[in-house]
């Protein structure tokens, strides 16, 4: 199912996503992991809507269907599924190529380093 997911959608590089970031200051980094996950270290920029959640409270929180939306999660699997989800439902319009950021090795011991 994931990899299926994965030929829908463009994972991008953590270089790529702050270049994005970086030339859209309107683009929204969201992290889809769990509360408890999020609440252990998030990257810097990143606002929080769980992947359990997110069909639910996407549309409250970023009313503006061209709200450019990169995700991300610990191992790219929910993101996959989140984006995939994004692009074949409601709102199909709301991500830049279904771009998630690849995952990448984690940091020991810090959280926001990202």
């Amino acid at each position: 199912m994931v990899n299926e997911a994965k030929t829908r959608i463009k994972e991008i590089t953590l270089e790529e996503a702050r270049a994005r970031l970086a030339q859209n200051p309107q683009a929204v980094l969201l992290d889809v992991r769990e509360e408890n996950e999020w609440e252990k270290g998030h990257a810097i920029q990143a606002v929080h809507l769980g992947k359990g959640v997110l069909e639910r409270d996407i549309e409250k929180m970023f009313p503006d269907p061209s709200t450019e939306l990169i995700m991300y999660c610990g191992g790219g699997y929910r993101s996959a599924l989140t984006a995939d989800g994004r692009l074949q439902g409601p709102g199909a319009g709301r991500l830049a190529n279904g771009e998630i950021i690849k995952p990448v090795p984690r940091k020991s011991g810090r959280g926001g380093e990202n």
